[in-house]
């Protein structure tokens, strides 16, 4: 009885252990430890496949990018000026000066000139003044206009020597600055100036020449002791910059500031997607209140940001007056707020549609199309940039200009454009939204029929 009971309790017990080992070899392999790899280990030869890879790809598509939308910047500024800007030759003094300054100017077709030169009659205008006035309404870029008796001037003084004669009241040069400073600074004046001082120094040669020839010996002494500019200069310019940009801090507002701006609405993206996220709200509101949401919210940030961002410039002195008086901040505020709206707007529903792992590849095609035809004139570029006609930073640095400087009002054409921007927005985010919800939709639905295939 008792050898029954000890086999028994042998067998129970060599049963205990063979059940014990199998239930081990069911139990699942233990989670590999974390951070306990190096880069090489097989284990993890999978996982270092597919970084390798999406570090290939993430690479290539910079190189596309690189040269894709890099150079959109980089041909902006590649062969300027691809084309020459629009001027006019005035000539009211109708005599020897005026031929003189007219044929010298309109015989510059160098491809080294920066300025393509249209002679226009004088009785288009009433006066120099006149003239101004349309270069200031930006029917040219720049004027060239030889006054009324210049010449008639000029051979008084030689008749009658005086020390007051001043050769550069002949000629007025008048130009607009805030129009395009860099254009201006670059171009412009450094052309006039080169072409108009060789003309200065030629016209003295030449007629330094006429006078030794047709006057006597004591005339010729008798003007180089009383007035001798009227031989070594007896025809100069001056150059009326009609509009200056005099406001160093509207560099910020007209061009880097703009990328700021952008950047800007980024955050306001970003910080209502994770308001979203982390509250919980995307996954709870239906499609329609949820564009809702989206849009409300956003324009309502943008609307304050573009206050405090209009502050910022205002604390720097920069001054709304100049041409719509105390209306003017009012009227830079509610350009910034919907510049903030064009460009801002656009980059909500593009996230939705590219998706944050997408996004930056936009916001650089963004940036980059739209810095790029603010910097120069559209006019000195190549052709392919008239597309900034209808893009947001030009329409908002335009209206800033005429806002800050006064130069020709079309407030009414930038807000335009940047409206129509924003509308075309109001209708793409609500398109993004409602394909998001439909693709997430549809996986979840997928996902369901896989979890009941497998039940």
């Amino acid at each position: 009885m008792s050898i029954h009971q000890s086999h028994s309790t042998s067998t129970v017990n060599l049963n205990g252990r063979t059940h014990t080992s199998a239930e081990k070899e069911k139990q699942p392999a233990a989670p590999p430890k974390p951070f306990s790899n190096e880069f090489t280990d097989k284990e993890i030869a999978a996982q270092r496949k597919e970084y390798i890879k999406a570090l290939v790809i993430g690479c290539f598509s910079m190189v596309i990018l690189l040269f894709g939308v890099f150079s959109i910047y980089w041909g902006a500024l590649w062969k300027i000026p691809d084309h020459k800007l629009p001027g006019w030759v005035v000539d009211f003094d109708g005599s020897t000066i005026g031929s003189n300054v007219t044929s010298t100017l309109l015989a510059d077709v160098a491809s080294t000139s920066r300025v393509s030169w249209t002679q226009r009659p004088a009785s288009d205008f009433s006066g120099p003044a006149d003239v101004g006035d349309h270069v200031v309404d930006q029917r040219a870029w720049v004027a060239v206009v030889i006054h009324a008796n210049a010449t008639s001037s000029l051979n008084a003084a030689v008749s009658s020597p005086s020390s007051s004669y001043n050769g550069s009241t002949a000629v007025t040069v008048y130009v607009v600055e805030a129009r395009n400073e860099n254009a201006f600074r670059s171009l412009m004046r450094p052309y006039i100036m080169t072409t108009m001082d060789t003309f200065s120094q030629n016209f003295a040669q030449w007629f330094g020449t006429q006078l030794a020839a047709s006057e006597s010996s004591d005339t010729l002494v008798s003007i180089l002791q009383t007035a001798p500019q009227i031989i070594t200069e007896p025809v100069s310019y001056t150059i009326d910059n009609l509009r200056p940009f005099n406001l160093p801090v509207a560099s910020a507002i007209t061009f880097v500031g703009l990328i700021y701006l952008l950047v800007l609405c980024y955050f306001v993206v970003l910080i209502g997607g994770a308001a979203r996220m982390t509250s919980g709200i995307e996954m709870k509101l239906t499609t329609k209140s949820l564009i809702k949401v989206r849009l409300y919210s956003t324009i309502a940030l943008y609307f304050m940001i573009s206050i405090f961002y209009s502050t910022l410039s205002r604390a720097f002195q920069a001054d709304f007056n100049t041409k719509f008086g105390r209306a003017g901040f009012i009227i830079f505020w509610m350009l910034n707020f919907v510049g903030m709206l064009a460009v801002g707007l656009a980059l909500e529903a593009m996230i939705t549609f590219l998706t944050p792992k997408y996004m930056p590849f936009f916001i650089i095609l963004w940036i980059i199309s739209n810095v790029a035809v603010c910097f120069m004139p559209i006019e000195v570029l190549p052709h392919f940039y008239r597309y900034g006609y209808a893009f947001p930073f030009y329409n908002v640095s335009g209206a800033v200009r005429t806002i800050l400087f006064g130069t020709k009002n079309q407030l009414g054409l930038h807000f335009g454009v940047l409206i129509a921007w924003t509308i075309i927005s109001l209708f793409t985010l609500p398109l993004a939204q409602w394909n998001a919800r439909r693709l997430m939709a549809n996986a979840a639905a997928a996902a369901q029929a896989e979890e009941k295939g497998k039940n």
